[in-house]
């Protein structure tokens, strides 16, 4: 969303009421991914008790499947205004991103044929949390997307899967016990290592690259600084059976700088 805003900056036609709805609109699609992976999960019995991270809220008990399942409808209606607004200001084409963002939602851990189940969640997450994410924002503002925005969202949605990587990483154990079939899990925890940090610098390679031979504006290679971010990354304890624990928080830190720092580029 930042770095769609920045870019429209960068073309002049930044408002704050299309910034609104577009972050209102994307963190509440976030939020009801998480219930419904949250009940979802519960369902099929990927969260048991020795599960690291953030307790689940259905499979603790804490809440009950059918409260959940009304909140992330709740959080699709927000989103689902949002996009409603935004198309009535640029035209249809906002209402058809968002419906694909909310059946690829749904579908993640739910319905007849998860995706998250059968080692495809990252391909999704590059797709929907990069380039869908990154290009609809810049169309929210005024119904066009220059081309540079649409590569951007490559290495933003790389980075993402990034953090989906880790997170599998971390839940690797449990997934492989209870027949979550992540991409973590079919390829193995030492090749998911490799291929984890291997996609954070493919990301920032990527941005140079386009910024080389003209692709991207040269200000969008700042983001290549997010780098210092990952060199910590790789002293990971590997004894620590919460290891994946901290990498999934670096993993957020280091997405977080990239968009940032391609943001300040383009506004610079």
């Amino acid at each position: 969303m930042i770095v769609a805003a920045a870019a429209a900056h960068r073309s002049g036609v930044f408002d704050w009421l299309s910034f609104s709805l577009t972050l209102l609109g994307a963190v509440a699609i976030q939020v009801a991914a998480n219930f419904a992976n949250d009940a979802s999960d519960a369902a099929r019995g990927a969260d048991p008790e020795d599960r690291l991270g953030p307790p689940r809220m259905v499979a603790s008990g804490r809440l009950s499947a059918p409260n959940v399942w009304r909140a992330c409808v709740l959080a699709v209606a927000v989103a689902a205004a949002c996009g409603v607004v935004m198309a009535l200001r640029v035209g249809p084409v906002i209402l058809l991103i968002g419906l694909a963002s909310i059946l690829a939602m749904l579908s993640y851990v739910g319905g007849p044929l998860p995706y998250g189940y059968r080692g495809l969640g990252e391909v999704f997450v590059l797709a929907f949390f990069g380039v869908v994410a990154t290009a609809g924002s810049r169309l929210a503002y005024d119904g066009q997307c220059p081309a540079f925005v649409w590569w951007l969202g490559i290495p933003i949605g790389l980075l993402a899967a990034g953090i989906l990587m880790a997170n599998n990483l971390r839940d690797l154990p449990t997934d492989k016990r209870v027949g979550k079939r992540t991409l973590a899990v079919l390829i193995g925890e030492p090749s998911a290592v490799r291929l984890f940090f291997a996609t954070l610098w493919v990301a920032l390679a990527l941005t140079l690259l386009l910024v080389i031979i003209g692709v991207e504006p040269p200000p969008v290679a700042a983001g290549a600084a997010a780098g210092i971010f990952i060199v910590p990354l790789h002293q990971f304890d590997r004894t620590d059976p919460r290891r994946y624990v901290s990498l999934l928080g670096g993993t957020v830190r280091v997405h977080l700088a990239f968009g940032l720092l391609v943001a300040l580029g383009l506004l610079l």
